[in-house]
């Protein structure tokens, strides 16, 4: 499914939020505005003076709050990390980060390709304001736990950062109720991505690896994997643009 074209983004602001507290100062002689610190996330590794509250995941360093649960992507065939999964009570947040043109944001692309998909699949799709900028507001055709035919709503929502692109799908409760949305707008609020100095296409997807523990065998039941508040992989993930099953196992 062709999701990704490059083409040029005009990001747009919306409501003020929670951002990341560590952020770089400029050095002697540098230009302040190149390293200001911006009003909102998510962030570059550029931005930041430290990793702070969040776990190292290779190219996205997550924010983790009391409860949070994460869950790891593999693609089955690879072996590869593809993404990551974050749940709280009954919502879910999904991230991805994508390399980018060093000048060219491709966000608005990106949504119209999405948007397109989904209509295409059946489904409904309103391109709205939002927290980050303008984002879509889906209802996608699934079935339902009898077998009957269903709709699930999904936000997406994506950020234009220099030379990557971070995008999240909101699911659950997320997506239709602005309260349980909050907190995980401010994880992805808070991200912050790193990006590596090797050349990479537009829309190749940023390499993520599994937290430290993890790649060490796991940890003892209620211990978090990397990082405060629970970050042990334990909840299904949501990709509501792949077909076939939804839930990715560890391996």
């Amino acid at each position: 499914m062709g999701l990704f074209r490059r083409n040029a983004s005009k990001k747009e602001t919306g409501e003020g939020r929670e951002t990341a507290p560590e952020v770089a100062a400029p050095a002697d002689g540098e230009d302040a505005g190149a390293t200001e610190r911006p009003e909102r996330g998510p962030f570059d590794s550029s931005q930041v003076t430290g990793m702070g509250p969040r776990v190292d995941l290779g190219a996205i360093w997550l924010p983790v709050l009391p409860g949070l649960e994460l869950r790891m992507e593999v693609d089955k065939k690879t072996q590869k990390v593809t993404g990551v999964s974050a749940t709280l009570g009954g919502s879910g947040l999904q991230v991805q980060a994508f390399a980018a043109p060093r000048t060219d944001g491709i966000w608005d692309e990106v949504r119209a390709e999405i948007g397109t998909s989904i209509t295409r699949q059946g489904g409904t799709v309103d391109d709205v304001p939002g927290t980050f900028g303008r984002e879509l507001i889906a209802r996608i055709p699934a079935t339902g736990p009898d077998g009957q035919p269903a709709v699930r709503p999904a936000r997406f929502v994506g950020f234009d950062g220099p030379r990557w692109f971070l995008r999240g799908v909101l699911s659950g409760r997320a997506a239709i109720d602005p309260e349980a949305a909050r907190p995980l707008e401010s994880v992805f609020a808070n991200v912050v991505v790193v990006r590596d100095g090797n050349p990479r296409p537009p829309r190749d997807l940023l390499t993520l690896s599994l937290p430290k523990n993890a790649r060490q065998g796991g940890t003892p039941d209620g211990e978090p994997a990397d990082g405060p508040d629970g970050a042990a992989p334990q909840t299904p993930s949501f990709d509501p643009l792949t077909r076939g099953p939804e839930i990715t196992e560890i391996r």
